[in-house]
């Protein structure tokens, strides 16, 4: 264990530069920062695959019932099993491109300009498919990447999960476009001052009990959140639209709720499995329970609406909380995953699923993604995106060579959903709480029930630990049904 302490190590000083990159290195820095980040990912990857490791590997064994020992040797194991058939080079070289890539979409972005992104793009699939085929996988390549952040998924599950949730989200969100009650979202549109932004997501991160004194929140062109040296140092990143409330007031909520994950798995177990999270969906089932669940709801602005309106006298002055709670949970088609509204969201996540699967079994290819992009969201969701930057240069995992990473956020909704109206059976009085904001709970039932478990079960085992039951869509959409309903009389 000492050694998977060294590695991971190694990824987190990665991490720090990387972090870095994203949030105040100079514009000229990135030739040299791909190299540094090229060399620590071969150095990590290297003490992964050696003969000495694998000797460690092959001769572990835990006592019968030490969970903490079962579940290091079962995912050091899969780790390196993953890993060992990679050759370095291809770490290295993933690592470099990737590390350019970032800066590629970034100068597409200010730009929009899809055909500045796309060679690095395709080179970047090109190395995805060949870590594919040394990694191996069930069915087709896709899967040896989905399973990367979603152990055990494939795409065929993914691909039928998917589709009936898409058809329930279609059907919901026809009955709320065909209402003549619809919430006015010109509230959302109006000038706030970015100075009072700031304090404001300060104080949401505040109540929601992020320590800032393990953490920090910067400003990025995309919001995430990372883990530099386990729950001492967690940060945040966010961003500030001076003509919208939005994007900062949600977007901080949801990398605070990675946030307090991460704050919250067992110190003690830090760089090793028992102390990192099980998978990108239940990382993302934290974040969309505190933004959406938490920060949507009518308890918690039934507290905040005085401070933020105070905060905004010109914006929200003549505003009432009812209003405001519509606007900020209408569910109306939009361009933006990141602003996208719950019952909406999936649907951009679909749409980046099947892309992705295309991408890589062929069937699409990179130099018609700007049209074929904009084709599937007409035909799903009824608009068309006006330029690159609206439609497929507005994510950065691409460029971060993050094929797979995207079902795991309509994943982490449906986790969410089960996981939340379980706390509502054990907390009776839960809204209550939120409405004096007392946060504590529920944390605190987050922290009994997923965070101190760290990667002891996998991502549908936990679900039926916590809730009873296998997942499954009901819980989401009877949520968004019950939402839904009173703002659109549905």
């Amino acid at each position: 264990m000492e050694e998977v302490r060294e590695i991971r190590r190694l990824r987190s000083i990665a991490e720090i530069l990387e972090w870095d990159q994203e949030t105040y290195m100079p514009k000229k820095g990135v030739r040299v920062r791909s190299e540094l980040l090229a060399l620590a990912a071969g150095i990590a990857h290297e003490r992964l695959v050696c003969d000495k490791m694998r000797g460690f590997v092959e001769g572990a064994s835990a006592d019968a019932g030490d969970f903490v020992a079962e579940t290091n040797i079962r995912e050091t194991r899969r780790t390196f099993e993953r890993a060992a058939n990679v050759p370095t080079d291809l770490v290295k070289e993933l690592a470099r491109m990737s590390s350019i890539a970032k800066d590629d979409w970034v100068a597409a972005r200010k730009e929009s300009d899809f055909s500045m992104f796309e060679p690095s793009l395709l080179k970047l699939v090109e190395l995805k498919k060949q870590m594919a085929e040394h990694i191996g996988y069930r069915a087709e390549p896709y899967d040896a990447l989905l399973d990367e952040f979603e152990p055990g998924a494939t795409g065929r599950q993914i691909e039928g999960l998917f589709a009936e949730l898409r058809d329930r989200i279609v059907t919901l969100l026809n009955r709320v476009k065909a209402s003549a009650k619809q919430p006015d979202l010109t509230i959302l549109n109006r000038s706030y001052p970015v100075p009072a932004q700031k304090l404001v997501s300060r104080r949401m991160a505040e109540a929601l009990h992020y320590d800032f004194d393990a953490g920090r929140c910067d400003v990025t062109v995309h919001p995430f959140c990372c883990t530099l040296g386990g729950p001492e140092d967690v940060r945040i990143t966010t961003r500030y639209v001076e003509k919208c409330l939005t994007p900062s007031l949600f977007g901080t909520l949801h990398e605070v709720g990675h946030a307090l994950y991460e704050q919250g798995l067992p110190s003690e177990h830090t760089f090793t499995p028992c102390g990192e999270a099980i998978s990108l969906g239940i990382h993302e089932s934290q974040s969309r329970l505190w933004e959406n669940f938490v920060g949507r709801s009518k308890p918690f602005w039934s507290f905040h609406w005085s401070s933020v309106k105070d905060a905004f006298p010109e914006a929200l002055g003549e505003v009432s909380v009812d209003e405001f709670y519509a606007a900020i949970n209408a569910a109306t088609p939009s361009m933006i995953r990141v602003e996208a509204d719950e019952l909406t969201y999936n649907l951009h996540i679909i749409l980046r699923f099947e892309i992705e699967r295309g991408l890589f079994d062929g069937s699409l290819h990179a130099k018609d993604l700007p049209a074929i992009w904009n084709e599937r969201m007409q035909k799903m969701l009824g608009i068309t995106p006006k330029n690159d930057v609206e439609g497929c240069l507005q994510d950065i995992h691409w460029s971060m060579g993050g094929f797979g990473y995207f079902p795991t956020y309509a994943l982490g909704n449906l986790y969410a959903a089960q996981f939340f109206a379980q706390a509502g059976e054990d907390l009776p009085d839960l809204a209550d709480q939120i409405a004096r904001n007392d946060n504590q709970p529920v944390l605190d039932w987050l922290r009994r029930n997923i965070h101190r478990h760290g990667q002891r079960y996998r991502a549908g085992e936990l679900v039926e630990q916590v809730t009873g039951k296998p997942l499954s869509i009901d819980p989401l959409m009877n949520y968004l049904t019950k939402k839904l309903t009173p703002i659109y009389d549905l």
